[in-house]
């Protein structure tokens, strides 16, 4: 079903950064960080993947996204949303379901046999496409989808994620220089203000979580091993 209500933005960073903390999808760790995909050192760590398995607040979520894009991309806007493999393929089928459009899913790589595709699924010349992932970091890895996308003759200038960083101020120019525009729920500024108010991590882990989103860049200095 089309989602027709539109809650205002605070309001759904807010429910977002709570379903997120309820399901205990995020996790801070200030004394022995997560190392992440770049190999650097982070006392934050969110698995959005986890909402799949819980319908209610996955139900909730999606429709947020949906109305999200609707209102900053437009009604009428799209003619097919991609999901990337992998994290982003389940939430591309809810939100293609509440915009009534076709659903696709673009593969990290092409599958080395067969067609040897990267696209899944049926995108045409001339489609205009949505991106959706489960989250963005820094924007590097959003590229190779859109690319991707791109050489099918479509185009690709949105991308929709659950959860965007909202750390790093390269994301918005390096989706921006590359023509695609960065649609989100929460960050974690919101997530960090949500667990304040509901006492979720101790106050001293929370500080520590503040300095690292405040200058990412020098907290993962001092805090790199080896």
């Amino acid at each position: 079903m089309i989602p027709t209500a539109f809650p205002p933005r605070e309001e759904i960073a807010r429910l977002t950064a709570r379903a997120l903390l309820e399901i205990e999808a995020v996790h801070f760790n200030a004394e022995t960080p997560f190392t992440l995909a770049s190999g650097l050192p982070s006392p934050t760590y969110v698995d959005c993947r986890k909402l799949i398995s819980f319908p209610r607040i996955r139900a909730t979520l999606m429709d947020f996204l949906a109305v999200t894009v609707m209102r900053d991309a437009g009604f009428e806007t799209f003619d097919n949303v991609a999901g990337g493999e992998t994290a982003g393929i389940p939430f591309a089928a809810f939100v293609a379901e509440r915009l009534a459009l076709p659903m696709t899913y673009v593969r990290k790589k092409p599958k080395g046999y067969g067609r040897n595709a990267r696209i899944e699924g049926v995108m045409s010349e001339g489609d205009r496409v949505l991106l959706v992932e489960d989250l963005a970091t820094d924007g590097g890895s959003k590229l190779s989808f859109v690319d991707a996308i791109r050489e099918t003759g479509a185009s690709c200038a949105h991308t929709a994620v659950i959860f965007s960083y909202g750390i790093y101020p390269e994301t918005q120019s390096r989706l921006g220089d590359h023509g695609v525009a960065l649609h989100h729920l929460c960050t974690w500024w919101d997530v960090l203000a949500e667990a304040r108010a509901s006492a979720a991590f101790d106050a001293a882990t929370l500080a520590e979580v503040e300095s690292f989103l405040s200058d990412p860049r020098t907290w993962q200095d001092a805090h790199k091993t080896g």
